[in-house]
């Protein structure tokens, strides 16, 4: 029999995990902006943790809020079923764990009571306002970097004749309000993915309050904190036969379930204004400096993802965890990830980062995420050049090879010429694609023509430690193939 998941029909479900304490109890000291997938599996979930581990923790639940017309779903979602949803945990080798997940207590659809949203934000007992809006919600020019201040709904906000329609309108109109009523700022905690997130949030929002009010900038300034985090954990988009998978299994209906890989990670730097929750209990690192535990996660991460995905799409592998159970291509992750990315890091106190790696490895193999090989192939121009260059930049600085760095970025190469092996087309989905394809193609008589662009590459088309085995792993793929280079490669 089917229960319809809400508040009432806690104490009906049997089928999973229910909150382990007392909703009626929780209020809300964060106010998140941008309840997607991740969010929901991530902070929401050690927020869950937490209310269940401390009694006292009940200051600490979410209120939800949506900005954007699509977020209109996610209300009509979540309002009727009290803020609960479940989070299904795909375990590599088929088991599969359901919880029902209670830290979000309320959700606000900002463009249908924006003032409503505004008072809860300037509320004293808001002490903390959290973002997952993703890298574009952060309104900057991907080609200056600027904040970009002709955004239409970012004038809208500034010219004030409506209420704020931005997450930047708001937060900045709470933030007035809350100076002058003398209620101390709350603090911005950014969980994106992106390298030094809260740099990005203060930067963003600082240029959007100088375009309002300079005085007020300069009190944001002062007095709002910014702490950078580092998150992990794959989430993929709902697929559309979660709801009915958790419906069998456990007998709740769940308008917009969650699915996500066990693991997950969370190192958040201790800088708050008005207090925080106590989330190293409940698994998070809390720590002086993210700067160390970023590095490894994009260098071994995200730059093991790129060592994965073309040499994976040339072999014939759509999906990511077919290419990491091949013999190779695994090799190729552990020796690049163990003899060159990780000689590149930083002390990482707490971490063992060859632990680090092993878990890595089985992540990428779970075949229950199912995630795609085009997805990892996807703005590489973007990618590697943060995740990746960085490793044979630092090790060039100290006269050591990259040899299977050098490779992948080889690989890269042979993909962005448009074509696999067996002649058919590439769609190579990146922004830069009209410079990319024409130049991978060029290289095939003017060798270097591809790593020359030094807004992507820096000087490494001049350095010799590069584009030796640079040079040796293109040809081989061109000539032999991918599986025959992999194996000289890695013998």
């Amino acid at each position: 029999m089917s229960t319809s998941l809400n508040a009432d029909a806690l104490t009906r479900i049997s089928g999973a995990d229910v909150p382990a304490y007392d909703r009626t109890t929780v209020v809300p000291g964060i106010v998140h902006f941008g309840v997607g997938a991740f969010h929901r599996a991530h902070q929401a979930m050690y927020l869950d943790r937490l209310l269940a581990a401390d009694p006292g923790a009940g200051e600490w639940g979410i209120c939800g809020v949506g900005v954007r017309p699509a977020d209109a779903a996610m209300r009509d979602a979540l309002v009727p079923q009290d803020g609960l949803f479940t989070l299904t945990l795909k375990h590599p080798h088929g088991e599969v764990e359901t919880s029902v997940i209670g830290s979000i207590v309320e959700y606000l659809f900002a463009p249908d009571d924006p003032e409503k949203v505004l008072e809860r934000l300037s509320d004293p007992a808001t002490r903390i306002v959290s973002l997952t809006v993703t890298e574009g919600g952060y309104n900057f020019s991907p080609s200056t970097g600027e904040f970009d201040a002709g955004n239409p709904d970012i004038v809208a906000d500034l010219e004030g004749s409506a209420p704020p329609r931005t997450v930047f309108g708001l937060v900045t109109e709470a933030l007035a309000r809350r100076r002058e009523r003398g209620v101390p700022s709350f603090t911005v905690m950014s969980c994106d993915n992106i390298q030094g997130n809260g740099h990005m949030a203060r930067s963003t929002f600082l240029a959007y309050a100088r375009l309002r009010d300079q005085d007020l900038a300069d009190w944001i300034e002062s007095n709002t904190r910014f702490p950078n985090s580092m998150v992990d954990r794959i989430t993929p988009a709902t697929p559309p036969e979660l709801a009915d998978e958790v419906a069998a299994r456990t007998g709740i209906v769940d308008a917009w379930p969650v699915v996500a890989e066990p693991f997950t990670q969370w190192v958040l730097e201790d800088d708050f204004s008005m207090g925080r929750p106590a989330l190293e209990a409940v698994g998070v690192q809390v720590v002086d400096d993210v700067t160390p535990y970023e590095l490894m996660k994009l260098r071994l991460l995200n730059a093991g993802h790129q060592a994965l995905c073309y040499f994976g799409y040339l072999l014939g592998y759509r999906y990511v965890h077919d290419a990491a159970s091949d013999d190779d291509i695994r090799t190729l992750l552990r020796r690049y990830m163990t003899e060159e990315g990780k000689t590149t890091l930083q002390e990482l106190p707490g971490v063992d980062v060859d632990a680090y790696i092993d878990t890595l490895l089985e992540r990428f193999a779970n075949p229950a995420i199912a995630d795609t090989i085009a997805r990892l192939c996807q703005d590489s121009s973007d990618r590697i050049p943060k995740w990746l260059l960085p490793v044979i930049a630092e090790r060039l600085a100290t006269g050591q090879r990259s040899e299977l760095a050098a490779a992948v970025v080889a690989s890269w190469t042979r993909y962005a010429e448009g074509t696999d092996e067996q002649g058919e087309p590439i769609d190579v989905v990146d922004p830069l694609a009209s410079e990319l394809v024409p130049r991978a193609k060029r290289s095939r008589t003017d060798p270097l023509a591809f790593v020359a662009d030094r807004e992507l590459f820096g000087t490494l088309a001049e350095e010799e430690l590069f584009t030796t085995p640079y040079l040796s792993a293109l040809e081989s793929l061109r000539t032999k193939g991918a599986r025959a280079t992999l194996t000289e490669l890695l013998s």
